[in-house]
């Protein structure tokens, strides 16, 4: 019971130390302020209105899809609720943007557009709000770097863990099935392999994963190397705890300040590595909502559509910049050498 009081009062001091770090603490609200605002998409920027009452009925078009029997439509199979007739006693509630991340913009005369008081920060080569697009792509992003995240550090963590545990001949194998598989050219055999497949978001991820695990795995190593001949793993050995427990429930949570600490950094680049594999045409398949894709717009269109290389690159830079600044705020909480 004291061990485990005296560890809660420390992890509270690393986390009163890091929101001491204004500028990480204030970055990890504005990021999870924007992913909240991004996976709610469809409630901020939507071609559907989230509420409509028509003739003493009640919809919610951005949730449902409705049948053009519901309002009389005859003419069209697909509901034009921006062009949908109201009467006096009807109400339509619209989201802050009227734009869903696929709709073009056909009152403009030719695409891109530049930014106008309908689309803020203008339209794309297909007519295609930028701002939706940017706030639809952070989604993907963050899901494909959260994910890719997860499973190369649960994977280093397990595999490293388990040379450092056990050292031997099984450390001396895996180091060096380790080596050779860090010398493989893994860009190469990344576009390679997404160019035989057809590609898509998890399979991105499963592609990517296959060796973002190498790094991690060599620092789970040392720490159960250094951790594993310790006071208190004796102890557990002594009466007569299973290696899966001593794996587990103490060498683990006491290894965990590397995964901690490169997490913020692992996540940043993976936003990255999303954003050039777009950018390079090996990303997700069009029309999905890409900043990378976006990039690639601004370079076809550079001399007469500013606005597709300032505002993504500005969304790109920003967010990169956030995760930087909150990592450098847990490597100084963790930091072993700080009094």
């Amino acid at each position: 019971m004291i061990s485990k009081r005296i560890k809660n009062e420390n992890t509270l001091k690393k986390w009163q130390y890091f929101k001491s770090k204004k500028l990480a603490y204030a970055s990890l609200w504005i990021i999870v302020i924007a992913c909240a605002l991004s996976f709610t998409a469809e409630i901020w920027a939507n071609s559907k209105p989230l509420y409509l009452s028509y003739k003493g009925e009640s919809y919610f078009p951005f949730a449902k899809e409705y049948s053009v029997k519901n309002f009389n439509i005859t003419d069209t199979m697909v509901v034009d609720y921006k062009n949908l007739k109201l009467g006096e006693d009807d109400f339509i509630l619209w989201p802050i943007v009227r734009w869903d991340p696929y709709e073009s913009n056909k009152k403009v005369n030719e695409y891109p557009a530049p930014p106008s008081a309908i689309n803020l920060m203008g339209t794309d080569d297909r007519g295609r709000d930028v701002f939706t697009r940017l706030l639809y792509g952070l989604r993907y992003s963050i899901t494909y770097a959260m994910l890719v995240w997860l499973i190369t550090f649960f994977v280093g963590t397990i595999l490293g863990g388990l040379q450092g545990f056990y050292g031997g001949w099984l450390d001396l194998f895996s180091q060096r099935v380790t080596e050779v598989l860090s010398t493989v050219p893994q860009l190469l055999l990344l576009i390679i392999l997404i160019a035989i497949f057809q590609p898509n978001l998890f399979l991105l991820v499963l592609i990517t994963s296959l060796f973002g695990w190498i790094p991690i795995s060599y620092y789970m190593r040392a720490e159960f190397l250094r951790n594993r001949r310790l006071e208190y793993v004796e102890a557990a050995r002594s009466i007569g705890a299973s290696n899966f427990r001593i794996f587990f429930k103490h060498i683990l949570p006491n290894s965990l300040s590397p995964i901690i600490t490169f997490s913020p950094f692992t996540i940043a680049a993976g936003i990255t590595a999303l954003a050039s594999l777009d950018y390079l045409g090996f990303g997700l398949t069009p029309p999905t909502p890409s900043w990378g894709e976006l990039l690639a717009q601004a370079q076809k269109n550079f001399t007469i559509a500013w606005w597709l290389a300032l505002f993504p690159s500005l969304a790109l830079f920003s967010i990169l910049t956030m995760f930087s600044l909150v990592g450098e705020g847990i490597k100084d909480a963790l930091d072993p050498r700080r009094n």
